[in-house]
């Protein structure tokens, strides 16, 4: 048997390892390279949250027989021992039927001290708890007596049998190993893979803004797991209404994880006010956080970091000013919208649990109906 399980992780692996490059291969242009307009500040060279340096992203995708349709996303701040080395964080709630774990403390402290998982809703214990694994086994973590595992979720429940809890602490551990800088896989993969958006198939998606060297230089990437309903909304053109799917017509309730990482040096507060600027990216897309929608931003930087423990009672650290923030904020707000729309770009029809089939967005007819608009 363990020899069984080790093969199974080893091909989980190599998938992983390959799966940005699949995701590329089949998802075609995105929406940006087929000329659809996301605001006016220039992007990273990825386009992807993992254009903040050091920025790294795992993913494992569980797409087994009729009705697996589901996985895990891991985002980790930096290289090091996140727990010894904690980075500044805030955390914003938009709406908040959902089932994040880890807010408490990131409110009360300012801190994240695990890298944060995506994944579904009945799935959030056994992620927290491979964190919570991962962070005991790390070197230099010998004496800690007390974690807060951050993990965020959506509901996949339609496409997905979530009721058979079939993400492990194993495929988190192993999202957590093959966490990766450069291209991020989009649309139907990780903790995207059963998500349904606007009543298409949604998915995960990222985007980045670098802000001109007269701004500061610095860079705001985004990652975001679609699950959400509303009106979409496409460069102000009402594509839900051209298409028949919005709220109030059809059930279109859900979520939204937001997750932004910047290079820029904030403390807790200006990062909480930057969170709430990636709920606008999404209010912009046509978001109406519903009654049933888990709607959070976790906003990090990567800019400086806090340790555990210190000789010092005092933190020194240089942040900028109020009054230099703004950039950011028009940033955050573009790449998170991008990155929205990424998820639906990248995002394919799929078929899953109980038959329950969901149609990916109509790309060449939204791209028509755009270029018309102009």
């Amino acid at each position: 048997m363990e020899a069984l399980q080790s093969r199974h992780y080893c091909w989980t692996a190599i998938l992983v390892f390959l799966l940005p490059v699949l995701v590329s291969a089949q998802s075609g242009q995105r929406p940006r390279e087929l000329g659809v307009r996301f605001g006016v500040i220039p992007t990273g060279p990825l386009n992807a949250i993992t254009d903040v340096a050091g920025v790294r992203v795992g993913q494992v995708t569980l797409h087994t027989g009729s009705d697996v349709r589901t996985g895990v996303t891991a985002i980790l701040p930096h290289a090091g021992n996140q727990f010894q080395q904690k980075s500044p964080a805030a955390i914003y709630i938009g709406n908040g039927f959902g089932k994040l774990s880890g807010y408490s403390q990131v409110e009360e402290l300012g801190t994240l001290e695990t890298p944060i998982v995506l994944t579904n809703t009945l799935s959030v214990p056994a992620a927290a708890d491979a964190l919570i694994e991962y962070t005991l086994m790390q070197s230099g973590n010998e004496a800690v007596r007390s974690v807060n595992a951050v993990v965020g979720e959506t509901n996949d429940g339609y496409l997905n049998d979530i009721r058979g809890r079939h993400v492990t602490r194993q495929h988190v551990l192993e999202a957590l190993r093959q966490a990766q800088s450069g291209p991020v896989g989009e649309g139907n993969v990780g903790a995207g893979t059963g998500t349904v958006c606007f009543g298409f198939k949604g998915g995960i998606g990222t985007s980045s803004r670098r802000l001109p060297a007269t701004l500061g230089g610095y860079t705001v990437g985004v990652l975001v797991q679609t699950n959400f309903g509303g009106v979409l909304e496409i460069d102000g053109v009402p594509v839900g209404v051209k298409l028949g799917k919005y709220n109030f017509r059809e059930d279109l309730d859900g979520s939204c994880m937001m997750v932004v990482m910047t290079d820029a040096p904030l403390d807790a507060r200006n990062l909480k006010r930057l969170a709430k600027r990636a709920f606008m990216g999404m209010a912009q897309t046509g978001g109406i956080a519903s009654n049933g929608s888990g709607d959070y931003v976790i906003a990090v930087s990567t800019a400086y970091r806090i340790p555990h423990e210190s000789r010092s009672s005092l933190d020194t650290t240089a942040l900028l000013r109020n009054d230099n923030v703004s950039p950011l904020f028009m940033a955050a707000i573009e790449a998170t919208e991008e990155a929205i729309i990424n998820s639906l770009f990248a995002a394919q029809t799929m078929v899953g649990h109980q038959g329950h089939r969901v149609e990916a967005l109509p790309k060449q007819q939204v791209i028509d109906w755009l270029k018309k608009a102009r």
